[in-house]
């Protein structure tokens, strides 16, 4: 069995994962930082950024990632590839379980972790969809919503987060339909006097997406619009739209770590007052896998700062 030893483990990249990495080097902790299986985590799939600080003009998701991953790699955080299999937080120091490229048995003992692994959106899991994704379809109107100001787009889902995102398109989109499997919203009542006050947003009740179409090339997707089945008639219709948002939810990526940290009814990890710190000393967790407000890379970013200064001064603090 290999054994690796750290002062910081962070699991998981993306803007959470790299901030920390950054921090926690240039205050010679020496982390180690496992990318899990997407390195860069969702921005990676993000087409243009044009609200991430410093970049008037704008930059990729990927580009920014690489950015980030770059920056950290010049303070020499060793970075690895792999995903954690199982972890045991009940004594320091915390001994994680990785299957990583070596393919043999991996344990790393570390002072402190890091918990960045993010949360997946939920998607509705239609080829035509993926085909779509970063150029029609998206799953952040905060995000992406810009890029369709004065033009109609769709968005699925029914409960509070469907409705915030309709509102919120509705601002600046000439129509927004949105779709739902059944006859009412699972919205809270609040929720749904605005989505149903509000004049260009269109319900389309008992309805599902089967298809997405439009034009894709290798250098280029055009999304034109999307099929739309009424589930009880099995009718389908077409709506023209530039842009889809899908809006069923996130999974955090927390299973792995849940019979020992605290998370909510959800999966996220619930972290204390305005820290990165959970219910096991020395155990931090950063970015959207604890985020269930904002989900932002700026806002991933800020936690993963946060939770690099947090381990330092946990290890500065501890007598071993």
């Amino acid at each position: 069995m290999k054994t690796s030893f750290t002062n910081c483990l962070i699991i998981g990249s993306g803007p959470a994962g790299y901030t920390a990495a950054i921090y926690a080097a240039r205050a010679d902790m020496k982390p180690m930082l496992y990318e899990g299986m997407q390195p860069g985590g969702q921005l990676t799939i993000t087409t243009e950024i044009e609200n991430f600080p410093g970049f008037p003009n704008g930059i990729s998701g990927a580009e920014l990632m690489e950015q980030m991953r770059r920056q950290a790699l010049n303070f020499d955080v060793d970075m690895r590839r792999g995903t954690i299999t199982k972890a045991d937080f009940s004594s320091r120091p915390f001994k994680v379980w990785v299957d990583d490229d070596d393919y043999e048995e991996h344990v790393i003992e570390a002072k402190t972790v890091i918990i960045a692994t993010g949360a997946t959106a939920r998607w509705l899991g239609l080829e035509s969809e993926s085909e779509f994704r970063g150029g029609g379809v998206s799953a952040c109107a905060t995000c992406d919503g810009f890029f369709y100001r004065g033009m109609d787009v769709a968005v699925v889902g029914g409960g509070d987060t469907a409705c915030e995102e309709a509102t919120y398109l509705a601002k600046i989109c000439k129509k927004v339909y949105l779709i739902h499997r059944r006859d009412q919203l699972r919205a809270s009542k609040a929720m749904q006097c605005r989505v149903m006050e509000t004049e260009n947003i269109i319900p389309v009740w008992n309805s599902r997406i089967v298809e997405f179409f439009g034009e894709v090339d290798k250098f280029d997707k055009v999304l034109r619009g999307i099929k739309v089945e009424n589930i009880p008639a099995g009718e389908i219709t077409e709506i023209a739209v530039d842009g889809v948002f899908i809006a069923i939810g996130h999974h955090p990526n927390s299973d792995v770590f849940k019979d020992q940290i605290h998370v909510d009814q959800e999966g996220y990890i619930i972290t204390q007052g305005h820290s990165t710190q959970t219910n096991i000393p020395g155990v931090f967790a950063a970015g959207d896998i604890q985020d269930t407000q904002f989900r932002q890379a700026i806002t991933a970013a800020a936690s993963g700062c946060m939770a690099a200064i947090e381990a330092e001064r946990f290890l500065l603090d501890a007598k071993d």
